[in-house]
C-alpha cells in the first residue's frame, strides 16, 4: 500500500475524521478535473485519449485498458508510454469520482516515471492531488509535489501545474492562507496563451477556495471561465461538474431557484453517461434547495433517490447528510417521531463521522424535534451542544477567513511588485538603445505605482469593511435584524451594572409570541417568520431610543429598559402589545390574530445577577400565560425557580 493511498470516502475511522470543513463544503465533485491534463502529452494518441476523458470517461478507460494490455504483453514495455497510459486512466477514474482507483493508477504510473522533471510524472502528481483526502495521504502527496516543484523553472507551465497541485493540498490541509497564495500565483502565471488548460484549472480550483471564503461574485466569475472552456471543448462530464459547482455558489448566495436550474442542467449532462454517483450528488443538493424554498413534497423524492445511491455505493457521510434533510422534511410535515428516529441514527456517533461544519446544525434540528415532542430536557441538552459547537466553529471560521484575506492581499501585492520590478528591468536593459523612450517608461512606472497604491488602499478598505461585517453578523439575529442572544445578554449586563452603580431604575421584560407554534403549523414557517420580523419592526419604531429589544430564542424576545420605572415599563409594553395586533396573517389563519404575553422584572439591590432578574421576568411571563395570554404581568419578589411547567403551558 502506497503512502498516499486512502480509504473510501464513505468509511469511518481516524483517517476519515481528518477531512477538513472546506473540503467537505466542496463535496466529492469539487475538484474533479475540468479537462484531461494540466500538462498535455507530446504523444498524439495519448492527447486524443486525454480529450476523450472529458467527452466519455468510460470509453477512455476501455481504450486505455486495451493499450495497457498490449504494452504489458511486450517483453520490454515502453516506460514513458506506460506512465502516460496510467496517467490517462487516473484522470478518467478521477472525473468518474473513483478516487481509490485513481490513486492506484497514479501509483502504477509513478513506477514508470522516476524522473522528477518528466512532464508525465508531474501530471500524475497533479492528478494525485485531486484524489487524496486524509491527512497522511495529503502529507505524502505534498512532499512529492514540493520536491518536483523546486526543480521547475519559475513561471513555466510545469511550475504552474505544481503550484495548482500544492494550492489544492494546502486548501485540503486547512491552510487557506497558503492556498490562496499558491493558486493566485498560478492563475497569474498562466495568463500566457499556451497555458490555457492550466489557466482554466487554476480558475476552477481558485473558484472553490474563494467560494469557501464567501467571495461569491469572484467565485462565479472564475467558474464561468471553466464553463466557457468546457463548452468550447465539448466536454460534457467536465461541464456537468462546472454546472454543479455553480449551483453550489448560487445556493450559498441564497438564490435557490437559480441553483436548482444549474443542478438540473448538471444532472442532465450526467445522465448522458449514466453517472449514477454524479446524479446522486445533484439530487441531494436539489432536495436541500427545495427544503429551503418550502417545497417539501418535491424535495422528498430527490432525497430518497440520492439516499438509495449513497447507501449502495457506501458513501455513508453523504447518506447521513441526506437522512438529515429527510428528517427536516418529516418535522416540517408534522412527523416529529419519525424525524427524531432518523436524527438519532445520523448522530449515533455524536457527529464524529460527519462533516464538522454540519454537526452543530444537526444538534439544532434535533433540539427542535425534541421540543416538538415536548422532550424539553433532551431539547435543552441538544441546544446547549449546538451553541457550544457553533461558537467554536464560528470563531475558527472567522480566524480562517481573516488569515486567508491577509494572504490574498499579500499575494496580490507581491504579484504587482514583481510586475513593476520586471518592467523596470526591461527599461534598464533598453536604456542605451532607446534613450528617447526613457520619459515614457518613467511615466508608465509612475502611473503603475499610483495604481498599486490605489489598489492597496482598496484592499485595505475592503478588508476593514469585511471585518466590520463579520462583527455585525456575529452580534445580529439573521431573521429579525435585532441583537442576537449573546449581544442582548451583553447589553443587559452592562445596563444592570450601570443601574447598580448609579442607583437609577432598570426594567427587564421577557416577551413571548402567543400560540406561535400553532401559527407555524397552520400557516407555515414563512408566516411565522413574517410575525417575528413584523414584531421586530414594531419594536424598533415604538420603543425609546435607549431601550434594547433583542431576540432571546425562537419566539422569545428580551426587552432591556434603562432608567425605566415600573410605570414606564408597563406603558411601553402595553403600547407594544397593542401595536402587535396590527401584524397581518395569511387568509389561511382566519379568526386568528397575533398577540404577545410579557413578564416584567424591576431591578433592586437584592438582585445578584442578570440571570436572577430574567428569572423573575420569566416567572411573571408564566403568570401572564397562565391567566389567558395577551397580558403583561409584573414579577413580585417570589417567583418559580423552574420554567419547565411554564414552558409546557406555553405550548
Amino acid at each position: 500500500m502506497h503512502a498516499f493511498s486512502t480509504k473510501r470516502r464513505g468509511e469511518s475511522g481516524p483517517l476519515r475524521l481528518m477531512l477538513l470543513p472546506m473540503l467537505i463544503l466542496a463535496c466529492s465533485a469539487a475538484f474533479s478535473q475540468v479537462f484531461a491534463a494540466c500538462l498535455p502529452s507530446d504523444d498524439a494518441q495519448i492527447r486524443q485519449l486525454q480529450t476523450l476523458v472529458n467527452q466519455d470517461a468510460k470509453a477512455a478507460l476501455a481504450q486505455v485498458q486495451t493499450l495497457l494490455n498490449a504494452e504489458l504483453a511486450l517483453a520490454h514495455p515502453n516506460q514513458k508510454r506506460m506512465a502516460s497510459l496510467y496517467d490517462v486512466q487516473a484522470q478518467a477514474d478521477s472525473i468518474l469520482e473513483l478516487e481509490s482507483d485513481a490513486r492506484d493508477a497514479v501509483a502504477r504510473g509513478l513506477q514508470y516515471a522516476a524522473d522528477e522533471r518528466a512532464p508525465v510524472r508531474l501530471d500524475l502528481l497533479a492528478t494525485l492531488a485531486e484524489n487524496v483526502y486524509d491527512q497522511s495521504a495529503i502529507d505524502a502527496a505534498d512532499k512529492l509535489i514540493e520536491s518536483a516543484h523546486r526543480l521547475q523553472p519559475k513561471g513555466s507551465l510545469a511550475d504552474t501545474c505544481m503550484l495548482i497541485g500544492r494550492g489544492l493540498l494546502q486548501f485540503r490541509d486547512g491552510r487557506e492562507d497558503l492556498a490562496i497564495g499558491s493558486l493566485t500565483q498560478a492563475y497569474s502565471d498562466s495568463a500566457a496563451p499556451n497555458f490555457t488548460e492550466a489557466r482554466v484549472l487554476a480558475a476552477s480550483t481558485l473558484s472553490t477556495v474563494l467560494r469557501g471564503m464567501g467571495d461569491y461574485p469572484q467565485a462565479l466569475a472564475l467558474n464561468q471561465e471553466a464553463i466557457d472552456w468546457d463548452s468550447q471543448q465539448k466536454a460534457p462530464l467536465a461541464l456537468s461538474v462546472d454546472r454543479f459547482l455553480r449551483g453550489r455558489i448560487l445556493a450559498l448566495m441564497g438564490k435557490h431557484e437559480a441553483a436548482i436550474e444549474e443542478f438540473m442542467e448538471s444532472r442532465r449532462l450526467s445522465e448522458q453517461f449514466s453517472d449514477v454517483q454524479g446524479m446522486a450528488f445533484v439530487d441531494v443538493r436539489v432536495c436541500e434547495q427545495r427544503v429551503e424554498l418550502g417545497q417539501l413534497d418535491r424535495a422528498r423524492p430527490a432525497c430518497n433517490s440520492a439516499l438509495r445511491t449513497f447507501l449502495a455505493t457506501k458513501y455513508l457521510d453523504e447518506a447521513k447528510e441526506t437522512q438529515a434533510l429527510i428528517a427536516r422534511i418529516d418535522l416540517a410535515q408534522g412527523r416529529p417521531e419519525r424525524a427524531l428516529q432518523t436524527l438519532n441514527v445520523v448522530l449515533d456517533q455524536k457527529g464524529a463521522d460527519l462533516q464538522p461544519r454540519r454537526v452543530a446544525e444537526l444538534y439544532l434540528w434535533r433540539s427542535r424535534t425534541n421540543a416538538a415532542l415536548h422532550n424539553y430536557h433532551d431539547a435543552y441538552a441538544d441546544l446547549t451542544e449546538y451553541v457550544s459547537r457553533y461558537t467554536v466553529s464560528n470563531d475558527a471560521e472567522r480566524s480562517r477567513q481573516a488569515a486567508a484575506l491577509r494572504a490574498r492581499f499579500e499575494t496580490d501585492r507581491e504579484i504587482e511588485r514583481n510586475t513593476l520590478l520586471k518592467r523596470e528591468l526591461d527599461v534598464s536593459r533598453e536604456r542605451a538603445q532607446r534613450q528617447a523612450q526613457q520619459l515614457r517608461w518613467n511615466a508608465i512606472a509612475a502611473v503603475s505605482a499610483v495604481l498599486v497604491i490605489a489598489l492597496l488602499a482598496y484592499f485595505l478598505l475592503t478588508n476593514y469593511r469585511y471585518r466590520q461585517q463579520l462583527v455585525r453578523l456575529a452580534s445580529q439575529d439573521g431573521l429579525t435584524g435585532l441583537p442576537n442572544r449573546r449581544r442582548t445578554a451583553e447589553l443587559a449586563t452592562s445596563a444592570l451594572a450601570m443601574a447598580g452603580e448609579t442607583g437609577l431604575p432598570l426594567a427587564i421584560a421577557l416577551i413571548d409570541m402567543d400560540h406561535f407554534k400553532f401559527i407555524n403549523d397552520r400557516c407555515g414557517h414563512a408566516a411565522g417568520d413574517h410575525v417575528l420580523k413584523g414584531f421586530a419592526r414594531i419594536g424598533r419604531d415604538c420603543l425609546r431610543p435607549n431601550d434594547v429589544l433583542g431576540r432571546w430564542g425562537g419566539e422569545e424576545f428580551l426587552l432591556v429598559m434603562p432608567q425605566a420605572t415600573v410605570e414606564v415599563a408597563l406603558a411601553s409594553l402595553e403600547r407594544l402589545r397593542t401595536l402587535t395586533f396590527g401584524i397581518h396573517l395569511p387568509s389561511s389563519a382566519a379568526g386568528m390574530r397575533v398577540s404577545l404575553s410579557a413578564g416584567v422584572a424591576i431591578y433592586d439591590t437584592a438582585v445578584r445577577s442578570l440571570d436572577e432578574l430574567i428569572a423573575r421576568a420569566d416567572s411573571a411571563l408564566y403568570v401572564a400565560k397562565n391567566e389567558g395570554r395577551d397580558l403583561v404581568r409584573v414579577a413580585d419578589d417570589t417567583f418559580m425557580s423552574s420554567s419547565g411547567i411554564r414552558r409546557t403551558t406555553r405550548q
